[in-house]
């Protein structure tokens, strides 16, 4: 096992800089720069230390890792139809609410509409494959048609409605905003 390399790839995922984990465990960037390419093995304790800083426990830290899974199949993805709102949502990704973006297939039907959005500090981009629809963000509305991008800040109230005569398929990818 590289303990350094996990090491390095928790950090990353917490958003620390060498610098700033050092400061937290009372260790020198260089030791951790040392530590993460597996010229340096640290002593229980300061691994330890490392490892509450990192929000992970020894046991979680020393478990075998499963595979990281890479291609999800139909099979993976979960559907709801909500017939009345006139819309059908597949999640791409079965883990998308614990990952940082979450993708997702939409599909409006005639006249459909996708719930309204409070506002958060998630970022959202949209990919028009079919069809035509209307994004209302706040007090404003924006028309994409097929081949369209939308990219916004979730900063407001926001909705997406179908200005098709017919179905709109698209293909949106959120962040999920951590308040």
């Amino acid at each position: 096992m590289q303990i350094g390399t996990k090491i390095k790839r928790l950090r990353l995922k917490n958003g620390l800089t060498q610098e700033e984990l050092g400061e937290r465990t009372d260790l020198s960037k260089g030791f951790i720069s040392q530590l993460e390419r597996d010229m340096n093995s640290p002593s229980i304790e300061t691994l330890f230390s490392l490892l509450e800083v990192l929000g992970t426990t020894p046991k979680d830290f020393f478990d075998d890792d499963e595979e990281e899974k890479i291609v999800y199949s139909a099979e993976d993805h979960t559907v709801h139809t909500d017939a009345e709102a006139g819309y059908e949502i597949d999640w791409l990704i079965p883990t998308s609410n614990e990952k940082e973006m979450e993708p997702v297939y939409l599909t409006l039907q005639e006249k459909g509409q996708f719930k309204l959005f409070e506002p958060s500090l998630a970022e959202t981009f949209i990919y028009v494959l079919e069809g035509k629809i209307r994004l209302t963000l706040g007090e404003n509305d924006y028309i994409a048609n097929i081949g369209d991008s939308l990219y916004y800040s979730a900063s407001d109230h926001h909705r997406i409605s179908n200005e098709h005569h017919g179905t709109s398929e698209l293909l949106i990818v959120a962040t999920h905003s951590y308040l």
